[in-house]
């Protein structure tokens, strides 16, 4: 085995060791939660079950704040690490916490109709 193939931890810079990528990833599946469970399961499964509309606008408003939250670490992550794509990953998250505003809208609107 020569030199070259052999990995130790300083080098191996994986997606996987990489904490910034870490909080990027969790806040995008939570955002990815919170869409399915907007556009998905609310309106189709929730209905079927007897759960109203205003049950589903309480889950969106919660699960919104927490993937903020996740967003908004990412950010500062991504900073702290001085990441090469911290750019790109700030204005991901930063269109991801816009949209999640647009939604904490409707969904407050939601619960003042209801």
């Amino acid at each position: 085995m020569t030199d070259a193939a052999v990995s130790s931890p300083e080098t191996d810079q994986t997606p996987e060791s990489d904490p910034a990528e870490r909080v990027f990833s969790k806040s995008v599946v939570i955002s990815g939660i919170r869409c399915t469970l907007t556009y998905v399961i609310f309106p189709f499964v929730a209905p079927l079950i007897g759960i109203t509309a205003s049950v589903g606008a309480v889950a969106g408003i919660l699960i919104g704040v927490v993937a903020v939250v996740f967003n908004v670490l990412s950010i500062r992550r991504f900073f702290a690490a001085d990441h090469p794509y911290k750019w790109w990953a700030s204005a991901m998250n930063l269109a991801v916490i816009v949209l999640l505003a647009v939604l904490f809208l409707v969904d407050s609107q939601t619960l003042l109709a209801g």
